[in-house]
């Protein structure tokens, strides 16, 4: 794939009691990324969501957090793809995953929802088109199917918190080639550093 990318997605659920939990991994990335580009995030209801733009690579890229719960992250990311005729292609969605340890972080182009039900949603709302990209950031998993929600929705011990933290800033570190499309390069960049 080398489409530039024109939308970063970070997802996770919105209200203070779940800021900086593992399932807000996406959300944290992105706000990462407007820190170091030095823009804020506004309100936007028409996307369901805060938006932001940045410039990365001289190319503008919309950032979206979506502000409803995670299980409807589509609705968001529908609506500002929509409006922007972005395709599904030119789309990065930044998330969570179980099956990675802390400190991992991976990019993937296309391919199911893994269980996750914030990408259930995007492809659903992408007309079930599922060839958009994921950064997907390691969080690991509790053990048991049934501890999952609960782990999620918890914050990390401070050593996984910073492992997290260091995967973010190396993933935000590679953003400059996935924008333009230089997949190839970005993973290499990426899965390297791991």
């Amino acid at each position: 794939m080398d489409t530039p990318i024109q939308l970063i997605v970070g997802l996770g659920n919105p209200g203070t009691e779940y800021a900086r939990t593992r399932h807000n991994a996406g959300e944290d990335f992105v706000r990462e990324i407007a820190r170091q580009e030095n823009v804020s995030f506004s309100p936007d209801k028409k996307f369901f969501g805060e938006i932001a733009k940045v410039s990365i690579n001289n190319q503008n890229v919309h950032l979206l957090i979506p502000k409803t719960f995670m299980n409807r992250s589509g609705q968001a990311v529908g609506a500002l793809a929509n409006f922007y005729k972005i395709p599904a292609e030119s789309i990065l969605v930044a998330h969570d995953e179980l099956d990675m340890e802390p400190g991992i972080a991976k990019l993937k182009i296309g391919g199911g929802h893994g269980g996750h039900n914030g990408l259930r949603d995007i492809i659903s709302a992408l007309s079930n088109n599922k060839n958009f990209a994921r950064l997907r950031l390691g969080i690991g998993h509790p053990g048991n199917a049934k501890d999952v929600a609960n782990y999620v929705l918890k914050r990390a011990p401070k050593t996984e918190q910073i492992l997290l933290e260091d995967t973010i800033y190396r993933a935000t570190r590679i953003m400059p080639l996935a924008v333009k499309g230089e997949w190839n390069n970005a993973m290499k960049e990426l899965h390297t550093s791991n």
